[in-house]
Order: C-alpha cells, then structure tokens, then sequence
C-alpha cells in the first residue's frame, strides 16, 4: 500500500444532528482515478469538501502519509489536493487568462507559472483561442474546461473533481471525460464524484457505491458495471435518462490494467 497517495478512515461529517457522512474509508492510489458514484444526497460533495478541509469532520484524511487535520484548505492546496467544484466557482468578470493565473496563486513561488500557463493552454486550446474573453461569457464545457485548467495550475498531486459532466452536452461530456483519461496518464491522481455512472466506471480504475452517507459497494470499476445492483439501479437509469435526452453514454478509454 506504499502507493496509496490519499487515505480516508473512517470519515463522518455532520450538519447539526444529521450524520451526512458515516464511517467512511477511501484509497487513492498513486496515478489512478478513483471514483464516487450514487444518488443525489448520498454525501458525496460532502465528503469531498471534508477531504478539503472545507468542513469540520472527525475521523482521518491523509495525503502522501501527511494526516491533514491540522492543515488549512489553503496548506492543502500548497501540497497538492486541490478541489474542482460543482459550480465550477469562476470569476465571470475577469478574463479566461486571470482566471488561470489566480489559479497558479498558491505554487507562484515555487515553480514557472508562465511554463504552466503554456501547458494548461496546450492541454485546452479553446481557452488559448478565449484567453482574453471574460469567463462569464463562456459556454457551459469551456467553464468546465477552465474550472480544470484553473486547479492544473497549482500542479496538483491530488485533482478532486465533483460532478464534472454536470449540465453539459453529450459531446462535451465526452471530451470532458477524454481530458480525464489524459490527466491520469500524466501522472496525476483523481478522486471523481459522478452521477453519471457509465461514463465514470468507464474511465474508473476502482469505484465506491455511496448512499445516504455510508459506503455501499467498492472494487475494480469493471466489476461495479458488471453488478446487477449497480447496473440496474445506476447504469439502468443512466441509460434511461440518456434515451430520454436521444443520445447514448459516452464511450471512455478504458484504463491500463
């Protein structure tokens, strides 16, 4: 387990009396992409806003053998966890540019942040072509597209991502997904939260069944799709919603064995 780059244990998360989070335990290996799958209301931004530091919570979070109780949101970030919100949570009155840059903010000490302004510029050269454009202005997959640039600027060791697909166009989805699939060949381990199940046990190494707070199911995400439970109560409506909107679920990389 010498590779396991983040490890929770037995994590709970409260809002006054009610237990949004229960005892839960989760393991990101180093450079695999690990995800969160299950209803809406099962804890699943919760869990990755503990992680964060975002909320209080009992129980263990490390990162690189680091526990981070003591650590602020931004000496996590300054280590390498970095969080890719739901809302995206961008500046629309400034630039796609700034918006990048303020990204690169807590690392600007310690590396070239113009080299890795050039890189996220390559890796989505749609926000290359908008660099001067407010981000408000954008389409839905170029907000995401910068949402992601933004946290690759601070060169994360650890990309959390929540509900990445959310709102978003299936041909956008699946270009999401692809940059996903690319972020982890270059070394970078994701934890993904997703109500799109398909498309994320596609891309998955390994998968967690989260509903009302507590751990379901977990293993290779290949044996979650395979599952009756899974495929009937999330993959079966995936499907569902997908005929209703006339598309089909994106068909992703799988990853190496």
């Amino acid at each position: 387990m010498s590779d396991v780059l983040l490890e929770v244990r037995d994590l709970g998360v409260a809002y006054g009396k009610v237990e949004a989070v229960h005892n839960v335990s989760i393991a990101v290996q180093q450079g695999r992409i690990v995800t969160v799958i299950g209803p809406n209301g099962a804890g699943k931004t919760t869990l990755l806003a503990a992680i964060m530091g975002l909320m209080p919570a009992r129980g263990c979070v490390r990162f690189g053998g680091e526990d981070l109780a003591a650590l602020s949101v931004e000496q996590r970030v300054a280590r390498g966890v970095v969080l890719v919100p739901e809302k995206r949570e961008l500046f629309a009155a400034m630039s796609v540019a700034d918006n990048l840059l303020l990204g690169g903010f807590a690392v600007r000490r310690s590396g070239n942040t113009v080299q890795t302004l050039e890189d996220v510029y390559g890796r989505f050269p749609r926000l290359a072509d908008r660099r001067h454009q407010l981000a408000g202005t954008l389409s839905g997959g170029e907000r995401q597209m910068l949402a992601l640039g933004r946290a690759l600027m601070s060169r994360p060791r650890l990309l959390m991502l929540d509900e990445p697909s959310l709102g978003l166009a299936p041909l956008i989805v699946r270009q999401i997904f692809e940059i996903i699939a690319t972020l982890r060949a270059s070394g970078v381990s994701i934890l993904l939260v997703e109500q799109n199940a398909r498309a994320a046990l596609q891309v998955a190494d390994y998968g967690y069944v989260l509903e009302t707070g507590e751990l379901r199911l977990e293993g290779p995400s290949s044996e979650l799709a395979a599952d009756s439970k899974v495929a009937a109560t999330y993959l079966g409506q995936s499907s569902a919603m997908n005929r209703d909107r006339g598309d089909s679920p994106p068909s992703m990389p799988r990853p190496e064995s």
